[in-house]
């Protein structure tokens, strides 16, 4: 059977939930999923992705709670304190993220289904690569996930970057799972690194490519001076969840085969 209330504290719960047909048991959901639509208007949302109304979740009567990484380690704290069994994941990588699906569909009882499905994420990032293999350049490309201080992108961002046929100019950052460790403390270093791409997603806000493009000494990099400055909307790629490993990736993969195409 496994638990039957569920209240999902960030959007990836919710989106594979649906996904597998479980979305019956969710009683609750974090106000930043858009993902799928239909959850806005059919659950109550209780929580953003720092914060949570825990006595509106306790009027839930949850079995329990999904939440994702240290960051919503006092949510998980006050909620157990009040009786509630709560799973923090803490997955950084695509294939942390398909294993997320397999584990919580095994956990709602739904593992045949969540393995079909996971095995399809796969296939599908498999036919990206296969695709990506045959251009005729790889970019550099640099993703810039807030801009003020700038921050680079996080291992999942940066391993679908790859896939899509780019390679992240901050590979060293990328290993790192807190937000304070990829800030660039020299924005200069961009500079340096000469991308041909920069892919923005300022998570929640909208990307300025006009802010980006004005800033010292960036008028030098490659992806500025071709007009190469990307949005990736957040939803679709900074939840470690379906919607990177579908949306998230094709619209990486686009803009890298365009900018192929425009430089052979």
């Amino acid at each position: 059977m496994g638990p039957q209330r569920i209240v999902c504290l960030t959007e990836e719960p919710t989106e594979t939930l649906y996904a597998l047909g479980e979305q019956d048991r969710i009683v609750g959901i974090s106000g930043f999923t858009v993902r799928p639509s239909i959850a806005r208007r059919e659950k109550p949302k209780v929580s953003a992705f720092t914060s949570a109304k825990i006595g509106e979740i306790l009027k839930l009567q949850p079995d329990f709670v999904i939440g994702f990484s240290d960051i919503q380690a006092e949510i998980a704290g006050e909620l157990i304190r009040h009786g509630v069994e709560v799973w923090i994941s803490n997955h950084r990588s695509v294939d942390g993220i398909i294993d997320y699906v397999r584990r919580l569909g095994a956990l709602v009882g739904a593992a045949d289904r969540a393995n079909a499905y996971a095995d399809q994420l796969q296939r599908g990032l498999d036919a990206i690569a296969d695709e990506a293999a045959k251009l005729s350049r790889r970019p550099k490309v640099y993703f810039e996930e807030w801009d003020e201080p700038p921050i680079t992108g996080i291992r999942w961002v940066a391993e679908l970057v790859r896939i899509a046929g780019g390679d992240d100019i901050f590979p060293e950052r990328a290993a790192e799972s807190l937000a304070k460790q990829r800030i660039l403390e020299d924005a200069g270093e961009v500079v340096r690194r000469a991308p041909d791409i920069i892919l923005g997603s300022w998570c929640g806000k909208k990307f300025r490519p006009e802010k980006v493009s004005a800033r010292p000494g960036w008028d030098a990099i490659p992806a500025v001076r071709d007009g190469e400055l990307h949005e990736i909307k957040s939803p679709i790629i900074l939840q470690p969840g379906p919607a990177a490993l579908t949306d998230g990736v094709r619209e990486i993969a686009a803009i890298i085969r365009a900018w192929s195409l425009r430089s052979t």
